[in-house]
């Protein structure tokens, strides 16, 4: 199967970048697979190719950019031109732009390959009916709000246009199922993004580092965090060191900026900037805890899966949709009210003061991400791909016995 993957692709700093990395590398080593097309983002620096494991060959096509306004017809001249077999999509409604009209036009392009009668499938992380938009950082104005979903639910049905919707969340299946009225929504969980031999579940010397990772302004925030340590130093001696781990939203450039010069005053925090693929385990890896410092929720979490990947103990805020994933994946942690400092210093201090139960939490997240690794979310779409084909009444691709070798092309 010649499989062409859209996608955001690290260095790039647009949303999803790395569960679009962590795709790449899983789908390359399955057999099934003869090739991928990479269309993603242009970057100035070279794309990250450097996979320790033989595979499949790669080829690059940047052929879209952020708020693009060509980025639909650059897609799908390139899908015409590369003719594959089957085409995943790893969206959600943010992906091709933060301005209305690019963000709109991108999200038509699983309407035009079915239309191109290409098997596709889109990974929709987020569905607008579960998103809050004034905390999401796209509008707090109520009129707009309406607009907003109007054009959501519109989008949604081009979306839906895939062969099959895969979702992350069992919530969001029922959802599309009983407004839109359809029957292609597969539930095809987030996944972890690796799985490494058993953590050495010791901190290192010095500080115990309190963490959270991810693109923070809009429904991250970091003061509550900050200001929850704070508390916790006053009552107790801990030793701590706050690290936030990323870089600003898109919706909200200067963000960390302005954290900086207001917590200046504030010791042992530290803010690292954008974190390199090969500089993710060690951040992960020297944290004690892993805070999520949410407002609100928009799909399933990636950091959550990153953390049970490398045995840590999580503080998550009490909210609907991580509490789902939580459930439902087998993760724990301890829960604290969204935007309450009191209840979040109270979480850490549970961890902190108790090293069995932060190891216990960690043995217990890592045993969730175990239990759903890339690899096999990966042979849950080329299930879903071959249904597909079967229902279409298309030749499955011929099997070849492939040389396993790191072949890549940029085009």
């Amino acid at each position: 199967m010649k499989l062409a993957i859209v996608t955001a692709y690290p260095p790039s700093k647009v949303t999803l970048t790395e569960y679009g990395y962590h795709l790449v590398k899983h789908f390359r080593l399955q057999d099934e697979v003869s090739e991928i097309v990479l269309l993603t983002d242009v970057t100035e620096a070279p794309k990250d190719l450097s996979f320790e494991q033989e595979g499949c060959p790669i080829t690059v096509k940047e052929c879209w950019s952020f708020n693009d306004l060509k980025n639909l017809y650059k897609v799908a001249k390139a899908i015409k031109q590369e003719k594959p077999d089957a085409v995943l999509f790893n969206l959600q409604f943010l992906k091709f732009g933060d301005k209305k009209v690019p963000a709109a036009l991108g999200l038509l392009l699983p309407f035009v390959c079915r239309m191109m009668r290409i098997p596709t499938i889109s990974l929709l992380h987020n569905i607008l009916e579960q998103v809050d938009l004034e905390n999401a950082g796209i509008t707090q104005n109520g009129f707009l709000q309406k607009i907003y979903n109007f054009i959501g639910t519109t989008l949604t049905r081009f979306v839906l246009a895939s062969d099959v919707l895969a979702v992350t969340i069992s919530k969001y299946k029922t959802i599309l199922e009983e407004k839109y009225k359809v029957k292609n929504v597969a539930l095809v969980p987030h996944g972890s993004f690796e799985t490494p031999p058993a953590p050495n579940y010791d901190l290192p010397v010095g500080p115990m580092q309190v963490m959270a990772f991810g693109k923070f302004g809009t429904y991250k925030k970091v003061e509550p965090l900050i200001e929850a340590v704070e508390v916790l130093r006053y009552k107790s001696d801990l030793n701590i060191e706050i690290v936030i781990a990323g870089t600003d939203s898109p919706n909200t450039p200067g963000y960390l900026d302005s954290m900086k010069e207001i917590y200046s005053h504030v010791e042992n925090l530290r803010f690292t900037g954008y974190v390199a693929e090969e500089d993710v385990p060690k951040i992960f890896g020297d944290s004690a805890v892993v805070v999520f410092p949410y407002t609100s929720t928009t799909g399933s979490s990636g950091v959550l899966h990153q953390a049970g990947s490398y045995g840590k103990a999580v503080v998550l805020p009490d909210l609907g949709d991580l509490g789902i994933l939580v459930r439902e994946e087998g993760y724990r942690g301890e829960f604290f009210e969204p935007e309450n400092v009191d209840s979040l210093a109270k979480a850490l201090e549970s961890i902190l003061t108790n090293e069995n139960y932060r190891i216990h939490l960690g043995k217990q997240n890592y045993k969730a991400a175990c239990s759903l690794p890339m690899s096999k979310i990966t042979e849950m779409y080329l299930d879903h791909f071959n249904a597909i084909r079967s229902k279409k009444g298309l030749k499955q691709p011929k099997a070849q016995k492939l040389q396993r070798i790191e072949k890549t092309s940029i085009a």
